[in-house]
């Protein structure tokens, strides 16, 4: 008999599905290193303004990237980075000529008041991106200017006196590198990366004309533009004052983190920088810029630890300035596991981890309360003794429960994750001011109703 035409192999037409989708990798990896390569070739420096000798020292100058076989830069050791979010009004300069606007208008400029402060740390030693947020209302001491709030630093002395106090004010903490970029950038640096996707926790209005400030949001998921996103980023006009806006801010950095660190954004970068260049002053290099962005697009949502820094609203009598008092002991701590930083009175102790010390808020849905209830008699199973339930509801519906480790104790909110079985760990200062980890419940924690 004649055999039978074998049929073919089934293995044979997957090699080629995976010869194809490998063959498009290597074009986009290729096409990616192109991009680099070429904005790598320019090498423009962006900054605006020429620091002294002096100034310039305050800044650790050992070299933080490397290179590899195809030229592209590399980085080579953790790097923190000063970045300040400055507004300047025409009212804010004494001989800016006056224009009869009838407003104070926004100046492109960088020496004013920081009204954003992050410091931010990339560690490719520890393979993540620390995110410290820092109110711009924080009490501290800023060198010949005395105690005043840490956002005037910037106003006195640009961004070397800035880097100095924020320094001294975490134990000691190499600052690497500054960005300052006002308003006017925020902005267009949003739209240049096509906007973000972002639940705004509640409706928002307010309006200034002196300023010509006009913020309109309304509850709810929306995609924003840089317009919308910069009301969402100026809004302080709650309980919460700045302290507020610090956690949206860190809100919509995740957010756009999340949506513009990958390839497609990386190919785009030379003409993102190019937008955005008369509103960034920094004195990262462009290899420098390169390295971080290559670093921070290889990085998944559990990589990014953002924190506030510690501390508590003051109480001011009629007529006195509110201010964010910083906790030292808790400030320590995060300079410490984070920064990297080794002040001499620091002493790591063994605790047991006891559950009933640590301050937990559960966060829910204003309709979720026997959610909220029954997850208390979870934790109280469990020996958690110091729960409540926040009077604050959660930003937005959550299908997964995240677990916010307020302060950055980590290794707290997992041990709350391993005893709940469910949800996400994030280190983040988004939670309830003045706990330990903050709960905010999604729709995978199932509750038996009595």
């Amino acid at each position: 008999m004649r055999p039978k035409p074998q049929q073919p192999k089934t293995p044979k037409k997957v090699n080629w599905l995976l010869m194809g989708f490998g063959l498009s990798a290597i074009a986009s990896v290729s096409t990616v290193l192109g991009a680099l390569m070429a904005l790598s070739l320019t090498q423009t420096p962006f900054s605006q303004v020429r620091l002294s000798a002096k100034e310039e020292a305050v800044f650790n100058q050992e070299d933080a990237v490397t290179f590899s076989s195809l030229n592209i830069p590399n980085l080579s050791r953790p790097v923190n980075i000063l970045v300040l979010g400055v507004k300047v009004l025409t009212s804010d300069i004494a001989d800016h000529p006056k224009d009869n606007l009838g407003y104070h208008a926004l100046v492109n400029s960088f020496d004013g008041l920081s009204d954003s402060i992050l410091l931010l740390r990339f560690d490719p030693q520890k393979n993540d991106v620390v995110v410290l947020s820092i109110p711009r209302d924080t009490k501290t001491f800023v060198p010949d200017v005395g105690i005043t709030k840490i956002n005037e630093a910037n106003a006195h002395g640009g961004p070397a006196l800035a880097a100095e106090s924020v320094s001294n004010m975490l134990d000691g903490v190499e600052i690497d590198r500054y960005i300052r970029i006002n308003v006017q950038g925020v902005e267009k640096l949003i739209d240049a990366l096509g906007g973000v996707d972002f639940y705004v926790p509640k409706d928002m209005k307010y309006s200034d004309d002196s300023q010509r400030l006009y913020i309109n949001l309304k509850e709810g998921q929306q995609h924003l533009d840089g317009d919308k996103a910069l009301q969402l980023l100026r809004f302080r006009y709650d309980a919460l004052g700045d302290v507020g806006r610090v956690q949206r801010q860190q809100a919509v950095l995740r957010a756009l983190v999340e949506q513009a660190l990958n390839p497609r954004t990386i190919l785009r970068m030379p003409e993102i920088l190019g937008v955005i260049r008369s509103h960034l002053d920094t004195n990262l290099s462009t290899n420098e810029i390169i390295a971080l962005s290559a670093f921070a697009g290889q990085k998944s949502r559990s990589n990014f630890k953002m924190v506030m820094l510690p501390g508590e609203f003051n109480q001011p009598e009629e007529g006195e300035l509110s201010y964010w008092l910083p906790h030292p002991r808790s400030i320590n701590k995060i300079a410490v596991e984070h920064f990297n930083a080794t002040p001499d009175y620091y002493e790591v102790t063994e605790q047991e981890f006891n559950p009933s010390q640590v301050r937990i808020a559960i966060q829910t849905n204003p309709d979720d309360t026997e959610k909220a209830q029954s997850l208390t008699t979870a934790l109280a199973e469990a020996g958690y003794r110091r729960v409540f339930v926040s009077s604050i509801p959660q930003n937005q519906p959550l299908a997964k429960t995240r677990i916010i480790a307020q302060n950055g104790d980590a290794s707290t909110a997992a041990r709350i994750r391993a005893d709940l079985g469910i949800g996400e760990v994030l280190v983040e200062g988004t939670g309830v001011i003045s706990t330990d980890v903050t709960i905010q419940v999604g729709a995978d924690w199932q509750y038996s109703p009595e």
